[in-house]
């Protein structure tokens, strides 16, 4: 019997179909397909040129995102709303710190009995100030819209293997995106070979011992959204100024072991090595909705190196910011900026000393200060202003030579940059539309304490100011905006009451995360109250 293809309209558009979900179905099994083996992940970490085959899969990798719009339905979500702002979004930023808290983080996020369930009733007592706060605080988290988290496992030993934005948005009911930032490789090789063979490292081989079938070492950006993402596009930074591969696994100088070391005892803080393929990236990705201006929102989430020094932090925020040049709608930048004014590259002792002698800053300021009169416990003192100035306020005048502050070019940028059709950033900060009523710069998006920000990262054990510091952000293109300070503008889809919540990451006594949660509203329109 001879098969004849049907020709008519019906039979055309059943196989249209037909062929479009083979292609997509093949998509999916080709993403999917994309992650490593073992054996790949070994060869990973023991070849510095790898194969074609092998270099284009990594390549892969790190240029397309994980998205899936598992929640879609033909009604419209419902805002939140409030006198003050009328129906808003609500923005959230995490670093999660890879996801090592799942349960707190996703009690936190979603479920307000399992929150309250695990707060000590002792360190909360049921009647206090503290316990009413953080239940306020998870609150408000569980409230938002749109997640965006850094620091985010899929596959790793440390996570319990866990593919942490695909679980927690399936507990949340919203849809994701995640993408690759690194590969992470230090444990693999590891469990791989024999005591022989990792002699320096034979006391690691002990602890650190993975599941081959579970083991993916993947660590990332996400988006989650309870509107579906669309657009979606993963693109890493050209700028990569520290070498993750090479510098780690060469291994740590005698100098900077002995930091670390000091740094693990004073501030309870371990710094691991870390051998990954990879490097910093941003993940683009729009919601629409009919109810926003222009009907259509753009989440910028990224995370900028910290092993560098902050010129070339702002050297991949330039790529980012001509990313999203073209962009006429609003846009939401937010993540781990790394604005610690820190250079956290691995150091030797011809690092430091060119780090100081090797710059002229260094010979002017001693040049300025010997004709001042200037002694060693002035430079002392100097040292101590700087600090105190910028530790949790990176946006602080720079003063060359006796008060410097690396990170006021980042902001610099930011505050100068137009898109194409003129918007700008939104830099205000008034009573009005700032959380607690504070003013000064980017106070109505990121939260201001007394003095500077209210911190978003902070080590174990910090030492009075030391050990603390404001390094994620929020920064908004409203729906229009042509001046970045301009109080008399619209502040429809600007940022209103950002917070920092400070007590909702003190949920357990260790910290959920050595980063705290940020949020942020967008009101739909003008708001009521201007």
């Amino acid at each position: 019997m001879t098969w004849k293809f049907d020709k008519s309209l019906p039979a055309r558009i059943f196989l249209f179909a037909f062929i479009l979900c083979s292609i997509c179905a093949t998509a999916q099994a080709r993403a999917a397909a994309e992650l490593f083996t073992y054996d790949e992940l070994t060869t990973l970490y023991e070849e510095k040129n790898l194969s074609p085959p092998l270099e284009i899969k990594l390549n892969h990798l790190l240029t397309t995102p994980f998205v899936v719009n598992s929640y879609q339905t033909n009604e419209l979500p419902r805002f939140s709303q409030s006198a003050q702002l009328g129906e808003f979004l609500r923005v959230a930023e995490w670093n999660i710190e890879r996801g090592l808290n799942f349960e707190e983080i996703s009690a936190a996020f979603g479920d307000e009995t399992k929150f309250a369930a695990m707060l000590d009733g002792e360190r909360f007592p049921f009647d206090s100030d503290e316990r009413r706060e953080i239940l306020e605080q998870a609150a408000a988290l569980r409230a938002a819209d749109v997640i965006i988290l850094n620091e985010v496992d899929l596959g790793m030993k440390r996570t319990g293997y866990r593919n942490i934005a695909a679980d927690l948005a399936g507990k949340l009911k919203m849809n994701y995106a995640f993408g690759v930032e690194f590969v992470e490789l230090s444990p693999v090789y590891l469990s791989g070979r024999t005591e022989a063979e990792t002699a320096p490292e034979k006391e690691l081989v002990k602890i650190i011992k993975v599941d081959p079938a579970r083991y993916k070492g993947l660590h990332g950006i996400a988006i989650l959204s309870r509107f579906p993402l669309e657009n979606v596009r993963l693109v890493p930074f050209k700028n990569q100024p520290y070498d993750w591969y090479e510098a780690e696994k060469h291994g740590a100088s005698m100098i900077e072991k002995g930091k670390r070391q000091l740094s693990q005892k004073i501030f309870l803080e371990k710094t691991l090595r870390e051998v990954r393929r990879g490097g910093r990236t941003a993940m683009l990705a729009d919601i629409v909705d009919r109810r926003f201006p222009e009907g259509r929102v753009t989440i910028a989430a990224t995370h900028l190196e910290n092993r560098t020094e902050s010129e070339n932090r702002v050297k991949q925020l330039g790529e980012l910011l001509e990313l999203i040049k073209p962009i006429r709608n609003p846009v939401i930048l937010a993540g781990d900026m790394n604005t610690s004014s820190s250079d956290l590259t691995p150091t030797s002792i011809r690092r430091e000393l060119f780090k100081r002698y090797g710059n002229p800053g260094y010979w002017i300021r001693k040049g300025v200060g010997y004709m001042l009169g200037f002694g060693l416990f002035e430079d002392f003192m100097l040292d101590g202003i700087t600090l105190w100035r910028k530790h949790a306020d990176p946006t602080v005048r720079h003063i060359p030579f006796f008060a410097p502050n690396s990170e006021h070019e980042f902001f610099s940028r930011l505050k100068k940059f137009r898109f194409a059709d003129g918007g700008t950033f939104d830099f205000r900060g008034d009573e009005t539309h700032s959380s607690d009523g504070k003013s000064k710069t980017l106070a109505n998006s990121n939260e201001r304490s007394g003095k500077g920000f209210v911190t978003t990262f902070q080590v174990a054990r910090p030492v009075k100011f030391v050990g603390k510091s404001k390094l994620d952000w929020f920064f908004i293109k409203p729906a229009n905006l042509k001046n970045p300070t301009d109080e008399n503008g619209s502040y429809r889809f600007a940022p209103h009451f950002g917070r920092t919540l400070t007590r909702v990451n003190r949920l357990i006594e260790d910290r959920i995360s050595d980063h705290r949660p940020l949020i942020v509203d967008l009101p739909l329109d003008e708001p009521p109250v201007k």
